[in-house]
């Protein structure tokens, strides 16, 4: 039998591509995809008082509900020599608690790893529960005020809802905040951002006649200042980049799996969806693993002050 040369290899992958879309739209056919960024807030989801039950507030729901039945259903039983669902569960903690103290030694990693975990497992079950085909697809066409019908899925990946990713963030900005504080002191804490020191003593030293080691330590002491506002605003500009860092990437994920699934409903979205089950992983990985940085320098500092002490 002869071989096949490039060209011909390239027209028959065209042709199976062509008869993928085809048969895609004639027999599969899925909505059109259209880019909303904001949950929905109307009909059918209940309304109680001023919170909305949104398709992402139900998704997140189910995430936290998985998490739990899975790990009560694997520890519901312990036995000394784990196997089964209660192995499988333990090699997570395992892994992930071993990470943590690496980053931030036993001590710290025992104080960082709840909420460093949960942020974690939230993230990735929240990423990967998307991947079902029950999302996105499963709606109901809504009447809307003005007589048009729009459609409504009745689950939404929750990361795709910004409300989600600034919930992890402030989270994580509290428990990093929460860990500085314990362990410098509230004064010495708020002294990372506002330094005076310098400043009062170039005072000092202007009252006691020595102008000009005076000049040099206010130059010194404005520097400083400058510096604790800038470390100051990059706390709180941490609350912005994890937010969107988050909410961008996976949002940017669901419209390339809407956009595939709708052009070629087949082979080509598989690919993706491995991809795509790659990024969720990522994505909660850096977002667990910045906050877990992040608390290490803030109680790295408080261990350097005992070292210049």
């Amino acid at each position: 039998m002869p071989k096949l040369g490039v060209k011909s290899k390239l027209a028959i992958g065209g042709i199976v591509v062509i008869l993928l879309i085809a048969i895609g739209r004639l027999f599969f056919p899925v909505p059109q995809p259209g880019l909303e960024l904001a949950a929905n807030y109307s009909e059918p989801f209940y309304k109680l008082g001023p919170i909305y039950i949104t398709n992402t507030l139900i998704t997140s729901w189910i995430s936290i509900i998985v998490l739990i039945g899975f790990f009560y259903l694997a520890t519901r039983k312990m036995k000394l020599v784990p196997k089964g669902l209660q192995n499988f569960a333990e090699t997570i903690i395992e892994l992930l608690l071993d990470f943590v103290e690496g980053v931030a030694g036993k001590k710290n990693g025992r104080r960082f790893f709840p909420v460093v975990a949960a942020i974690f497992l939230y993230v990735l079950f929240n990423a990967w529960l998307a991947l079902l085909p029950v999302f996105n697809f499963i709606g109901i066409n809504q009447m809307q005020a003005d007589g048009t019908t729009t459609y409504v899925a009745l689950l939404r990946a929750a990361n795709t809802d910004m409300n989600v990713p600034l919930m992890l963030a402030l989270v994580s900005f509290l428990s990093v905040e929460y860990w500085g504080i314990t362990s410098l002191g509230l004064r010495h804490y708020l002294g990372k951002f506002f330094r005076f020191e310098q400043l009062l003593q170039g005072l000092g030293q202007l009252i006691r006649g020595k102008v000009k080691s005076a000049v040099s330590t206010f130059l010194y002491g404005a520097i400083d200042i400058f510096v604790g506002a800038l470390e100051l605003l990059s706390e709180f500009v941490r609350i912005i980049s994890f937010t969107f860092r988050l909410f961008g990437n996976m949002t940017a994920g669901e419209i390339l799996l809407l956009m595939m699934a709708f052009l070629i409903p087949w082979i080509i979205p598989a690919i993706f969806y491995g991809l795509e089950t790659f990024l969720g992983f990522v994505q909660a990985f850096i977002f667990a693993g910045l906050t877990l940085v992040f608390a290490t320098m803030a109680v790295a500092a408080h261990e350097s002050e005992h070292q210049k002490s």
